[in-house]
Parts: C-alpha cells; sequence; structure tokens
C-alpha cells in the first residue's frame, strides 16, 4: 500500500475477494507537477512583462540593416538568400542563422514590427524554460533554478536583447547555448557518441547564430566541477548541490581528461573567432582600436565590470547606447580592480564549502571576456545587451547564496518567499517601463540622452528618424549638436549634406559631402550623393568616379552600382554599363529601376527578348513604373504589336499626363493607325510638356501638312529653326514638296 506522502510510486488495489489487484499510476508526480506549474508560471510572468513589445516599431538603429532596408532578407527564405546568408558578412559578423531567421519572420509577416518583435519574445520565453529545466536538472534544486530562471526573464537590463529586433542574435544564440548545454548534460548522464555530436552541432548552431557562444566550452568546464561533479583536485573537489554528482563515466575525471573531451569545442570556438575578426575587419568595424588606445580600453573594461553589477542591483538609466567617456578617473579604475581581484581571491577560498558562487563568478567574468572592451567594436562603453548571458553567473550566486545564509533562520522560508516575490515584481515593474521606451525611435533615442548628456551617435540617429517624418528643422538641431560633440563625425556631417540636397541646396550639400569624405575618404553614400549631383550638373566623368568609389568602399551598394550604370547609359556606354545593372540586382533583385535600366541598356544593344524580360519583371515589382510601361510599349511598337504596345503606353499616360515621349509614342501608332485627329491631339499635349520637344514639332507639322494644313505646318517650320535646323530643314523640304 503506497505511503501518504509518496505519491511518485504505483497505488496497488485489491479486489474483496483479494483475487485480483491492479496498479495505478498517478498522471503527473508531484514533482513533474510542480515543475509544470513553475514552467506556466515563468511563461505567464515573461509575456506580462514583454506582451507590450508587440506594438513597437523598428528603430532607426541596426534594424534597417538587419531587417526594414535589407533587400535580402526582404525576400523572404531562398535559395539565393540562403547562398547570400552563408556568404555575407554585413554587419560586420558571420551569422548566417540569424540572417535566416529574420528572412523567414519576413515570410511570416512581412515588414509588421510586431511579428518580428514577437519572435524575439518567444525565443526569450523558450530560454527562461530551458534554463530553469537544466539547473533544476543538474542541482535538484527546483526553487533555487526556478529563481535563476526568473531573474533571467525580468532583469530591464535583458530588455535590449528582447524588444531589438537587431538583437535576434542574442535570444537566438542564447537559445543553442542551454541546448548545447542540455545535451552536453545528457551526454554527462550516459557517454555516447550521438549525444555529444548533437550538443556539438547545437554549438555550431549557435555560432553561427552569434559568435558571443565561443565562451560555452569554459562554462561546460565550470559545470564540470558544479554542479555535475566531475572534476575532481584531490580533497578540493566540489560537493553537489542537493545531490549525488553526475553517475557518467568520467565522475571524478582529471581536468586534462575533461579539457581534452572539449577539445572540439574549443576548436571551433578558436575558428569562430578568426572567421569574426575577419568579418569585422572586412565591414571595416574593427577602427575603434585605432579611435582607443590600450590602456583606455583595459581601464573601461575594468570599470565596466563593476558597472554591470552595479545595474544588475540597480537598474536604473539605462540605455541603448552607452558613450566612450573621454576619461575615466583613476580611482574608479583602482577601486573596480580591487572589487574583482579580491572577489576572486575570497570566492576561490570558497570553491569547496561554496562552489556555485565561485562558479556563478566566473560565468560572469568569463562570458563577458569577448564583448568587455579589449577588443572594441564600436564607440560603445559598455552595452545592456552584453549581460544577456553573463548575468545568469551572479543570478547563481544569488539564488543559490542566500538560502545557505539564512539557514539558521527559523523563517527563513516564509522570508525567501516574500523577498523573491517582493524583487521579481519589482523586475517585472521596471522591465514592462522599459520595454515601452522602445515603442519607436524617438522615444528610445530621447531617453537615451536624457541619460547620458551628449551622446552624438543618438543625436544624429534622432536626426534621421525626424528627417523622415519631415521634421527636417529638428532634424538640423540634432546633426549640429552632433558635430558639436564631436566634431570629425563623418556620418552626421553627411546627412547635414543629404538634406541640403533634399532641400535642392545642391552647393551646399556638395561642400558637406566634401567635408565628410575629408573626414572618412571611404564614405560611400557621400560619393555616391556627391556623383548624383555631379551628374545634375553635367559633369559625368567626375560623377563617374564617385559612383566607382562608393562601390569599391561598400561592395554590397546596390544603389550606387544602380546609378553608376544610368549614367553610363546615359553617355552611350550601354556595354560598360550592364555589368553594373546586373551586379544591383544580384545585391536587391527586387530594384525594379535596375530591372527598367538594364532592358533599356539591352534594347539599345539589340537585345530585344532579355530587355522585354527585364521591363516586365520590373512592371511585376513595381505595377505603377511609368517608365517601365513606356520602355516595354515602346518595344511593342517596334515588333509591331501596336494593341498591346497602346496598352502599356496607355497605362504610362494614366500614372504620368506629362511624359512628353509617351504621348509622342501613342502618336506614331494612332498615325499608323488612321487616326490622325487623336495623333495630333497626343502630339500636341507632347510639345506643350517639352516646347523645345523638336521631334514632336517636326511629327505635328508633318500630320498638318497631309492634312492640308500648310500655314500650321509653317508656323511648326519657324519653331523648329529657332529649336534645331537639321529637323526644321527636313520639315521645310516637305513643304516645298507639297507646293509643287
Amino acid at each position: 500500500m503506497a505511503k501518504p506522502n509518496d505519491s511518485d510510486k504505483s497505488v496497488t488495489l485489491t479486489s474483496s475477494n483479494g483475487d485480483h489487484s491492479f496498479q495505478a499510476k498517478p498522471f503527473l508526480s508531484s514533482s513533474s507537477l510542480l515543475k509544470l506549474l513553475v514552467c506556466l508560471f515563468l511563461i505567464l510572468v515573461t509575456l506580462a512583462a514583454f506582451w507590450q513589445a508587440r506594438h513597437n516599431e523598428f528603430i532607426s538603429l541596426d534594424d534597417n540593416l538587419y531587417v526594414t532596408e535589407n533587400p535580402q532578407v526582404q525576400a523572404g527564405l531562398t535559395v539565393k538568400g540562403l547562398v547570400w546568408a552563408l556568404t555575407t558578412t554585413q554587419g560586420g559578423n558571420w551569422h548566417p542563422i540569424t540572417w535566416l531567421s529574420h528572412m523567414l519572420d519576413c515570410n511570416l509577416y512581412g515588414l509588421n514590427p510586431g511579428g518580428h518583435h514577437m519572435t524575439n519574445v518567444f525565443f526569450h520565453v523558450a530560454n527562461t524554460l530551458l534554463l530553469f529545466l537544466l539547473f533544476q536538472k543538474m542541482t535538484g534544486a527546483l526553487w533555487r533554478s526556478a529563481f535563476v530562471a526568473a531573474l533571467f526573464a525580468l532583469h530591464p537590463l535583458h530588455v535590449e536583447s528582447v524588444a531589438w529586433v537587431a538583437e535576434r542574435k542574442d535570444v537566438l544564440s542564447t537559445f543553442f547555448w542551454f541546448l548545447t548545454m542540455g545535451m552536453f548534460v545528457r551526454y554527462v548522464e550516459q557517454p555516447r557518441l550521438d549525444r555529444y555530436l548533437f550538443a556539438l552541432l547545437c554549438f555550431v548552431l549557435g555560432l553561427m547564430s552569434k559568435p558571443m557562444l565561443i565562451t560555452l566550452p569554459f562554462v561546460l568546464l565550470l559545470l564540470d566541477y558544479w554542479p555535475l561533479g566531475r572534476l575532481s583536485f584531490g580533497p578540493l573537489g566540489a560537493r553537489p548541490l542537493l545531490r549525488e554528482p553526475s553517475t557518467g563515466h568520467h565522475q571524478g575525471s582529471s581536468p586534462l581528461r575533461l579539457i581534452l573531451e572539449k577539445a572540439p569545442f574549443f576548436a571551433l570556438s578558436a575558428a569562430s573567432s578568426v572567421v569574426t575578426v575577419f568579418a569585422q575587419r572586412r565591414a571595416g568595424a574593427v577602427g575603434s582600436l585605432e579611435a582607443f588606445p590600450m590602456e583606455t580600453r583595459l581601464a573601461n573594461s575594468i570599470v565596466s565590470y563593476a558597472r554591470y553589477i552595479g545595474k544588475m542591483v540597480w537598474p536604473h538609466d539605462l540605455a541603448v547606447l552607452y558613450p566612450y567617456p573621454e576619461m575615466i578617473p583613476l580611482w574608479q579604475v583602482v577601486m573596480a580592480g580591487l572589487l574583482l581581484i579580491a572577489g576572486s581571491i575570497i570566492l576561490i577560498r570558497w570553491a569547496y564549502s561554496r562552489p556555485y558562487l565561485v562558479i556563478g563568478w566566473f560565468w560572469y567574468l568569463g562570458t563577458l571576456v569577448p564583448v568587455i572592451g579589449l577588443v572594441q567594436v564600436g564607440i560603445q562603453a559598455m552595452a545592456d545587451r552584453y549581460t544577456y548571458v553573463p548575468f545568469i553567473g551572479l543570478f547563481i550566486m544569488i539564488a543559490m547564496g542566500l538560502p545557505g545564509i539564512l539557514k539558521q533562520w527559523r523563517h527563513r522560508q516564509i522570508a525567501l518567499a516574500v523577498s523573491a516575490g517582493l524583487v521579481l515584481s519589482v523586475l517585472c515593474l521596471l522591465t514592462r517601463q522599459q520595454v515601452s521606451l522602445w515603442q519607436n525611435s524617438v522615444t528610445l533615442f530621447n531617453h537615451t540622452l536624457k541619460v547620458t548628456g551628449d551622446n552624438p551617435i543618438i543625436h544624429n540617429n534622432l536626426g534621421v528618424t525626424l528627417m523622415k517624418q519631415g521634421k527636417e528643422k529638428e532634424a538640423w538641431a540634432h546633426y549640429t549638436r552632433a558635430l558639436e560633440i564631436k566634431s570629425k563625425y563623418a556620418d552626421a556631417q553627411y546627412n547635414l549634406g543629404f538634406l541640403l540636397a533634399r532641400q535642392g541646396k545642391d552647393q551646399e550639400a556638395m561642400a558637406q559631402f566634401a567635408k565628410t569624405l575629408r573626414i572618412k575618404p571611404s564614405h560611400a553614400e557621400a560619393h555616391h550623393d556627391l556623383g548624383v549631383l555631379l551628374t545634375r550638373q553635367g559633369k559625368i566623368e567626375e560623377a563617374i568616379q564617385h559612383y566607382m568609389e562608393a562601390v569599391r568602399a561598400k561592395a554590397d551598394y546596390g544603389e550606387a552600382y544602380r546609378d553608376l550604370g544610368i549614367v553610363l547609359v546615359s553617355q552611350g556606354r550601354e556595354k560598360e554599363a550592364v555589368p553594373y545593372f546586373r551586379e544591383a540586382l544580384e545585391i536587391n533583385p527586387k530594384d525594379y529601376i535596375a530591372h527598367n535600366n538594364l532592358g533599356a541598356a539591352l534594347s539599345r544593344e539589340g537585345r530585344i527578348g532579355e530587355a522585354m524580360a527585364h521591363y516586365t519583371q520590373a512592371l511585376q515589382i513595381n505595377p505603377i513604373s511609368a517608365d517601365a510601361h513606356y520602355n516595354l510599349g515602346s518595344l511593342l511598337a517596334l515588333q509591331g504589336k501596336d494593341g498591346e504596345a497602346m496598352v502599356h503606353l496607355n497605362e504610362a499616360l494614366r500614372i504620368n499626363p506629362r511624359d512628353a515621349q509617351g504621348h509622342y509614342q501613342m502618336a506614331a501608332i494612332l498615325d499608323r493607325q488612321g487616326k490622325t485627329r487623336e495623333a495630333i491631339v497626343h502630339l500636341s499635349e507632347a510639345v506643350e510638356i517639352l516646347p523645345n520637344y523638336g521631334e514632336g514639332h517636326l511629327a505635328l507639322g508633318m500630320l498638318y501638312l497631309r492634312m492640308g494644313k500648310k500655314d500650321l505646318a509653317l508656323e511648326k517650320y519657324k519653331i523648329l529653326k529657332a529649336i534645331n535646323m537639321n529637323l526644321a530643314d527636313r520639315l521645310y523640304q516637305n513643304i516645298s514638296k507639297d507646293s509643287r
């Protein structure tokens, strides 16, 4: 018969005559039911904290790079997209799995930001559950593991990783981090090659999501010491928390054996590091090494370790970008260094009696190494998103350590439960408030300026956002403020030029672009826009040189390839233009302007079939492209397909009634059909739109002559004499013949 408290066992029932019995097992054991309830609680509180993210917009900081201005991503999951994701280093990283996840989101949600945000939230929920289940499995400490997971789920510093679409790489790579840990624990329980290989596969997928996972092999070694209890230093072997060490074959293994066991993981980390450095150098993301000397970076790294701990305890004044300080006081470096050294020494002394403290501490220190700033990428001093995985170490110290401190107190359980409830409630409220700051770029950037003071990057990005909203005066103020703070800020200088060009102030804009290039000679956008303005001024060769510099500086700059091709076509250099158009379409297959202009170049080369195919593709992408309708209609007319031609020409004129050439082409077809009066109407419209349109005046004069209206033809002759004498002579010869 079952014991009253032994709910995990079967219950044996016997019939009244004692002849028959059967066993009934409960649907869920009490421990399984408790775990399920904890999981439900974690799901609910995490969604409660982050649910409002579904209403947030994309922001004007990296979301454009990853989604809103990335044609490869917007095309969704395709074979071509897969190849691009596996080969690109756009953004200064090689993370194809992250790119593929964004592509899938575009398949599912298009450019609806709510869907993209909720994917991040769902990954965060999954990460929270995996963290809880992993530590509960390893330690047997259900409530402490639940508290670690709840702190991870609700801490406001993790909002940046979840509420920022561009930080998909954080939540996605952490998902594979926990899967790797889970498969490794299963391998420890029962060492089998398939489990080891699956852990290795999850690790590879994680590295392909974000190279932050390069520290995971180090964390696996920490777990060997505690809570798995596999690492033995004689009498210094770590004691498990609430359960016996793993019964795997390597229990009590030597450090060397466990390191060798993880050699493939370390090798993959090394390979990922090399690829990451290559990707960042290729993207120009490592330029900060010259901007910040090694001693400055070292000082900032030491202080940042302490500042992160401070923000964990008191999460206030959080910002999307913390500017690099001009000077770090020596006393801060000394105090932070003493904290790190003293803390490490004390915790190492407790390595046997309280192993979770030393493991949590070195988890925190070790996993921050790739992003602490010794190798500086960008100009931020620190970033909230960098704490997504490292804070788990500190949460372990809190959740596993506090109950031990209070173990002699009679009301310990009540005090811990009440305190945990209060802490989690406060964190949930703070996180909801922080998520609300991410609702749009203006809200986020204004808050960042409020808490960080003079921040040139945020001033610049706020200016970009305001300019897109048509608030040019406010945008100008933020650009100029950014330059007041940082005089050699190429992007802000460029944006001033872009704003001036948008206002039609070409000369002033060109001066700003020239300043931009003095600061940063490889600024692709400045080269491109300078090329646009020079083209407008007829300085074609200079424009071509700037377009060339733009594509040299930015290999995936599709717009620059396209505009270079357009200029070459305008100079009759179609053969040179075609490769540039093809390159533009390789980068952005949905660039209907490139399709249309490639069609024009191919048409001039006599490649009519290919030209028509590109015009058709342009119209599939943008059915209201008047130029593509006109070009396709003109080609169809040349082939004698007047009916189809008129459909496209009529559509071109419906979209753009002021298209003089469209009216001319329609007149030519109508004339062939004997509809002279209708042809005259279109030609009259053409020359009204373009008074100096010589071909239009000539055609109109010829039609008048054919109708016997010699006086009207002579009027056209007089007009042509002032426009083009060759055309005037042609019309006069026909008038003379008619007179004879």
